[in-house]
């Protein structure tokens, strides 16, 4: 009798998961220890690892499909053994339900554009994200009285995404007539070319058109006019609805204080630059937040009140500081975790910090290495930013928000001299930090700071 297996829970928040390719195929032998398929969680994508020897005889879940956990995903029997898709009403062969898959398509009329909607990450207050409304296509079999013209360099007004399609079909759009904003050619249009070539049009060199394109110049400056981009209404990967889910319940569950305080910042410069210098010939190079990833660890050690949990009833002390930080990821974000940190030097975090970041990016991660967290840092200094604050990643009671170093004019020993600073903000969770306790975390993090000799003991 074949060996059914199903979705397993690769993460403790995740509810489905995503089949991204199958490593086997219907009829290959495999073994027990092999890896089957990757599977896109809400944090990583993880590899499915095959408990049994025998005949991969049935997929019942193709790749970029996304399947509920304990849904069947495949087979493992005797060669030519027929199986039957196990009756489970949980499968979701389309999308997830948190993330329903439009059934139109999002190309929207002139008229009625989309409204932008923000989206927030736990390491910042709010991110980039793409529209999400879509309104009722325009219909393709009555076309713009504004024809795709060339502009006023010979180029043709049309979408990179209806350009590509149009490229794949051997479709020439120079005399197509776009529905776009301003004559503008869009994925519909393209589609319903390649399916009636007979809306292809003789195209026209009227320069009425091509000023009516938006290649019109109004005072020597180019008058840029139409969308930024085509409408559209992208479905939410697994991780980014997570990340909305976690970040609504943490925002309107948590409740959020925020204290802000100030660093000199020149002598962990200083030293930092000193000891990259020293040790360049060995390949180690010292970043500022593998200080910061440090100092938050001794200062946790200093004030252990902060490195807590609410549980619903009490509050959870932790006798260990595992300091976890957050990495931007093409859809999302993910925090990896240095464990016991309080008892690493700053060279060992960094050592550890590098590869985890770059196992995050690649969503290589193992849930061992981004659960169990107690405590957060979100440095968005590396991109600029001055200040910002942040959202507390649930269980942590705090997160730590780091600005970049900015040089201004401060005053020492009493004159007025040219100095660096660094702006810290700690994101409090009311119900375990109070405010007395989060200003004595934030002064032990400035002393640190200030004095980065002490991180190198």
């Amino acid at each position: 009798m074949a060996n059914i297996i199903d979705m397993p829970k690769l993460s403790d928040t995740m509810s489905v998961g995503t089949l991204v390719k199958w490593l086997k195929k219907e009829g290959d032998a495999v073994k027990s220890g092999d890896m089957l398929a990757e599977v896109e969680t809400d944090k990583a994508t993880m590899e499915l690892e095959s408990f049994f020897d025998g005949t991969l005889v049935k997929i019942f879940a193709p790749a970029g499909s996304q399947v509920a956990i304990g849904a069947p995903l495949c087979a493992i029997g005797q060669p030519g053994e027929k199986v039957d898709a196990p009756a489970s009403p949980k499968a979701s062969q389309g999308a997830a339900p948190a993330a329903p898959a439009p059934t139109a398509p999002a190309t929207v009329t002139p008229s009625a554009p989309a409204t932008p909607a923000p989206a927030q990450s736990p390491s910042v207050a709010s991110a980039k994200e793409g529209p999400t409304s879509a309104a009722a296509p325009a219909p393709v079999s009555q076309p713009s009285t504004l024809n795709s013209q060339p502009a006023a360099d010979g180029r043709v007004k049309i979408s990179p995404l209806a350009k590509k399609i149009a490229a794949q079909n051997n479709l020439n759009v120079a005399g197509l007539a776009g529905t776009g904003p301003h004559g503008r050619i869009v994925k519909a249009d393209v589609l319903a070319a390649v399916a009636n070539p007979a809306l292809l049009q003789a195209k026209s060199a009227a320069p009425a058109a091509a000023a009516k394109s938006g290649a019109a110049f109004t005072g020597g400056t180019p008058s840029r006019t139409g969308p930024i981009q085509e409408d559209r209404t992208v479905p939410a990967t697994n991780m980014r609805a997570t990340i909305a889910k976690r970040l609504l319940e943490a925002k309107t569950t948590i409740p959020h204080f925020y204290l802000e305080i100030e660093v000199d910042a020149e002598p962990l410069l200083a030293l930092r630059a000193q000891l990259n210098a020293g040790l360049e010939a060995e390949g180690v190079k010292l970043s500022v937040n593998d200080f910061v990833l440090k100092a938050s660890a001794e200062a946790l050690r200093r004030v252990p009140g902060v490195n807590a949990s609410w549980t619903g009833t009490g509050i959870q002390y932790f006798g260990a500081a595992h300091v976890s930080f957050a990495v931007a990821i093409e859809d999302g974000l993910i925090t990896p975790v240095i464990r016991d940190a309080h008892q690493k030097s700053v060279f060992a975090i960094s050592a550890e910090a590098k590869p985890l970041g770059k196992r995050a990016k690649e969503k290589k991660l193992k849930p061992d290495e981004f659960t169990g967290g107690t405590f957060c840092v979100s440095n968005l200094g590396m991109m600029g930013i001055e200040r910002f604050s942040a959202i507390i990643n649930p269980p942590n009671a705090a997160i730590l928000a780091v600005g970049t170093t900015v040089t201004k004019p401060v005053v020492k020993n009493g004159a007025i001299v040219v100095g660096q600073t660094m702006v810290l903000t700690l994101s409090c969770d009311h119900r375990v930090v109070d405010g007395a306790l989060g200003a004595q975390f934030l002064a032990a993090l400035k002393d640190l700071l200030e004095k980065p000799a002490l991180l190198l003991v």
